[in-house]
């Protein structure tokens, strides 16, 4: 890397500069950040304690959750820092490291979510090899690949944002540390990075998004073959909420990312809102309402929770 880039400072401008504006958006993002946090640990403990939630599909969607967490927790608390305080400024290894572990979650979800396409894929349309071909060892390694691939791309993608010299502004006009406001103010050529990093982009954004599409096909083909409304309204009721996740995100990601950089505006901070605060709150949402085998367990498990209260409570009212 070019430059003592140890002693430079970032001053990141955040959502907005209007100070009226800047309490109620830190009470707004403090609530969706708590949520993001207690539901998705909620659906953590719920599959470790459930034994019907013992399945390849909650296996992923574990991880998944868990990786929502991760990629919350790297852009909202300083987000939310930023907006109570006047010091704004960022250090140049603090910056870079901020934007290493978002890419690195952010690949990962990539692949989480192809994954999950395909976990569905072999559920529908392979169901009596399904054990056989998403088995434990098949499930962990996939899980492991996804997570040496993304920290793979992350290296390359941080190398080629932070690698050039920054001698000008240093003014990010941003909420946190991404590729393009950052390769703004880089002042020596950026040309070849940019090829780069849009190439590791499409190999991770579309490469996975073609996976989850061919799936789909296969999908919706083996359920338009079948011959019972029913078996048909519970397969496509199975990927209802895989696919509305996945629209979600790899909408805004394609919006966000695979756009020339001269298309960049003022929408960037509302799409880049969405799919790195808002997206990790609305996953378990979705999930869990649209899944009646995480409900039944949520049930299940409230219930035997609050005959517990009401035990201890009983007891210690005879005592």
């Amino acid at each position: 890397m070019g430059g003592n880039h140890t002693q430079i400072e970032f001053i990141l401008l955040g959502i907005t500069d209007r100070p009226c504006a800047q309490t109620p958006l830190f009470v707004f993002f403090l609530l969706i950040y708590t949520v993001t946090l207690v539901e998705n640990v909620g659906i953590i403990i719920l599959v470790r304690v459930s034994p019907s939630l013992h399945t390849p599909m909650y296996f992923f969607l574990t991880h998944f959750t868990f990786i929502d967490i991760c990629y919350s927790t790297v852009i909202s608390p300083r987000m939310l820092a930023d907006l109570l305080s006047e010091d704004k400024t960022i250090s140049f290894p603090e910056c870079m490291m901020q934007f290493l572990t978002f890419a690195f979650f952010a690949t990962i979800e990539c692949h989480l979510l192809a994954m999950m396409a395909y976990d569905r894929h072999v559920a529908i349309c392979h169901p009596l090899l399904y054990v056989t071909i998403i088995s434990s060892r098949v499930c962990w390694q996939l899980v492991a690949s996804s997570y040496l691939f993304a920290f793979l791309s992350a290296i390359i993608y941080t190398w080629c944002t932070f690698g050039g010299s920054f001698c000008g502004p240093n003014h990010i006009d941003h909420f946190f540390c991404d590729i393009v406001p950052v390769l703004k103010l880089v002042c020596s050529e950026t040309h070849s990075s940019e090829i780069v990093i849009f190439a590791f982009i499409t190999i991770n954004v579309v490469g996975t998004s073609v996976v989850i599409l061919l799936s789909y096909v296969s999908i919706i083909c083996t359920v338009l073959r079948m011959c019972s409304s029913r078996s048909r309204a519970r397969a496509f009721h199975t990927c209802a909420s895989h696919l509305m996740v996945v629209t979600i995100y790899f909408g805004s990601a394609f919006f966000m990312y695979l756009q020339p950089p001269s298309s960049h505006r003022s929408l960037d901070k509302v799409a880049s809102i969405f799919y790195a605060v808002v997206t990790p709150t609305l996953n378990p949402f979705i999930y869990s309402l649209r899944n009646k085998e995480v409900n039944r367990a949520l049930v299940k498990y409230g219930r035997r929770l609050f005959k517990h209260w009401q035990h201890k409570r009983v007891v210690s009212s005879r005592t």
